[in-house]
């Protein structure tokens, strides 16, 4: 291919580092430097896109955007309402109603889960987790009402919310969910959106086992459906790039649980089977329209992911 690949990390020894082009170890997101040597890796490097893949950064790069803009850097980020969307659950479950999507059933306090677990509405086994969350931490499975009171306790406590500008004026007792638990099959979404927000397609992977909160095995599959869950999704929240979406399927319809905009664990699946969305954001941001090979994912390809070791090579990094 055409050009180079930088990898920014906090830490020397991250293996994404070694397998760059260049690496270089910059400070944690929430240093107040932490832009800044963005940016001037970005100016001195002529760099053209830049992709976080990190929750955190999410919020900071989209109210700097027009910093890398001016220094000629797209940066493939939604906008701040986008994001805060997606990572605060109550306004997840507020855009999925307004657009007609199924949800879990949902309680914002323990008070009024036991007030429905007496009338019979719900019933255990239980999900808590936190409204505001990444990589699936403080999320529980409960089984009756002593674990609940024991998971609702450490889920508030582990609740990430200084992390988040979109959470917070949460008060606390609305930062934990509890929420019913789905059964049925479990997939994942890559609803493609281009750089001015327009949505180009979806692909649909059936989750086969998770590890660490991500997709660890997957199989692409052809789900109409599902596809057009992706575009009504992509067409209403107007996200940039890749949007992942948890979504579970039962014999009550489908029902959306988690968004996540940017690339998530589960893209490597669409793209093992014929995906390459990598290629499509740097046509884009190039003016050029990209090749439709980009957006054809084939079905019934079954993959997992594996483990593998990278030598550090410290020195070379700036």
């Amino acid at each position: 291919g055409r050009g180079e690949v930088y990898v920014t990390d906090n830490d020397p020894f991250a293996s994404a580092l070694q397998e760059a082009d260049k690496g270089f170890t910059i400070p944690l997101v929430d240093h107040p430097s932490y832009i800044e040597e963005l940016l001037s890796i970005c100016s001195k490097h002529q760099v053209n896109l830049i992709i976080p893949l990190n929750d955190m950064e999410l919020p900071i790069l989209a109210q700097a955007k027009q910093l890398f803009h001016d220094v000629g850097t797209i940066p493939v980020v939604s906008s701040l309402e986008v994001i805060n969307t997606c990572w605060d659950k109550c306004l997840t479950l507020r855009f999925a109603q307004d657009h007609a999507i199924l949800t879990p059933l949902t309680f914002l306090t323990i008070e009024s889960l036991h007030q429905a677990l007496n009338f019979k509405q719900i019933s255990f086994p239980l999900i808590v987790k936190p409204r505001c969350g990444t990589a699936s931490i403080g999320i529980w499975v409960c089984n009756d009402k002593e674990e609940l009171e024991l998971s609702y306790r450490l889920a508030r406590k582990q609740m990430p919310l200084k992390l988040s500008k979109g959470c917070d004026s949460i008060v606390v007792e609305g930062t934990v969910l509890i929420q019913e638990m789905l059964s049925g099959k479990e997939y994942g979404l890559d609803v493609i959106n281009d750089l001015k927000g327009n949505h180009v397609c979806t692909f649909v992977k059936q989750k086969l086992a998770m590890r660490a909160g991500e997709t660890d095995k997957a199989k692409s599959v052809a789900h109409l459906e599902l596809a057009r869950l992706g575009e009504t999704i992509g067409q209403g929240l107007g996200h940039v790039g890749v949007l992942d979406c948890d979504v579970f399927v039962n014999d009550n319809g489908i029902y959306l649980l988690e968004m996540n905009p940017r690339f998530g664990g589960g893209y490597p699946f669409s793209h093992i089977a014929g995906a390459n969305i990598p290629a499509a954001l740097i046509a884009w941001a190039e003016g050029r329209e990209p090749d439709p090979s980009y957006f054809q994912m084939k079905p019934g390809v079954s993959a997992a992911k594996c483990d593998r070791m990278v030598i550090s090579q410290v020195r070379q990094f700036d």
